[in-house]
């Protein structure tokens, strides 16, 4: 049997009927930007996160980029994020000017951890990026406290996290700006790039749109120095669809991550832990192996496919191994140990039999 680690086969065969309607749909409109279904898909994406607006945009990291700058984050500043995120989370304060912060994550849920925290402020740090990793949330009372207590501004990063909360409340919605990505794998996945931020500050909104439109709120005239990345229509028609459908994308992921939890029993794997007051969409099933290039190699040769993320640390990136001076054992350590197992919505059962079958037996 072939397990891949992702498929858009189930997903997609669903709705294919769908989804070419509403490419012919835009497609015979002749509107391909700024339109009515990027319109609609801010009012139902905000409307799903509980949050008051909704700004699409080019990509996740352009999300973050125009989330730093239109809270004026800037050259000189420092921003602290968590050492174990994509590189997405660095380039965005890198590309505003300022210095990204690295500190080591939470061992059991591998989300930002309070602790250190303390310990790299400066009177230059201006913000903070939590990262909701995998699919679950960090713990967001303790670092709100945190931002406070120094007057940060906090800019979640819920690229994996589509649906998850924390205490009932969609990440996002805890701190001044949530950012998201619509890359294809993501639980809501455009056919192409796509990203989105949410807020419940109108003029912060409404910074973000101008600076993503060439700084301008009106043609011809600019008030920022700005960028270009919007969503565009045939993307926000194509996620306006799938939106409908992920709480049920991401039940499924649960069911097959529960199964996972509940029935690998070997101990040379350790399971990912959901932390307190929070659910998990399983974006990434993240499994830790003193072993790992073994273990995918095993997988391998059994025809189960797998992804390391990440596999090499921020701090050991050649991009920023000289900025970084930071001591982060526990990234590290995630870095050489961390294995992503096969996880997407329409997995069947007799997939999900077969992996844990394997991985007992390894």
């Amino acid at each position: 049997m072939k397990v891949p680690f992702s498929t858009f086969k189930y997903m997609h065969s669903e709705i294919r009927d769908e989804m070419f309607e509403k490419f012919a749909e835009v497609y015979d409109s002749g509107w391909f930007i700024k339109g009515n279904e990027v319109n609609l898909f801010e009012k139902e994406f905000a409307r799903f996160c509980r949050a008051n607006y909704c700004v699409g945009v080019g990509n996740g990291l352009d999300a973050i980029y125009l989330a730093l700058r239109a809270l004026e984050i800037s050259k000189g500043d420092e921003v602290i994020i968590p050492s174990n995120t994509f590189i997405a989370t660095a380039l965005a304060v890198s590309y505003v000017g300022a210095k990204p912060i690295l500190v080591d994550p939470d061992p059991k849920t591998y989300n930002m951890c309070i602790d250190g925290l303390e310990e790299v402020i400066t009177k230059k740090t201006k913000a903070i990026i939590p990262v909701h990793l995998y699919g679950q949330a960090a713990e967001m009372n303790k670092i709100i406290d945190f931002a406070k207590k120094y007057n940060l501004k906090v800019i979640e990063d819920c690229a994996q996290a589509h649906g998850a909360k924390y205490q009932n409340q969609h990440v996002g919605t805890f701190g001044d700006i949530g950012c998201f990505s619509f890359y294809p794998g993501k639980n809501l996945g455009a056919l192409g790039d796509a990203g989105a931020v949410i807020t419940n500050d109108k003029n912060l909104a409404d910074k973000v749109r101008a600076i993503a439109n060439y700084g301008s709120f009106e043609k011809y005239n600019h008030i920022y120095k700005g960028t270009n990345s919007r969503l565009d229509e045939l993307q926000a028609a194509f996620l306006r669809i799938k939106l409908k459908h992920l709480n049920a994308y991401n039940d499924f992921r649960n069911k097959v991550a529960q199964r996972y939890l509940n029935e690998i029993k070997n101990p040379k794997l350790t399971l990912p832990q959901v932390g307190k007051n929070r659910n998990h969409v399983w974006h990434i099933f993240a499994v830790m192996c003193e072993n790992r290039n073994e273990l995918q190699s095993y997988l391998k040769d059994k025809s189960i496919q797998t992804v390391c993320h990440y596999p090499i640390s921020i701090a050991k990136q050649k991009a920023y191994e000289k900025d970084s001076l930071a001591n982060l054992p526990i990234a590290e350590k995630i870095a050489k140990m961390e294995l992503s197992l096969p996880m997407y919505y329409g997995m069947t059962n007799n997939e999900v039999d077969y992996v844990i079958d394997v991985l007992n037996n390894y």
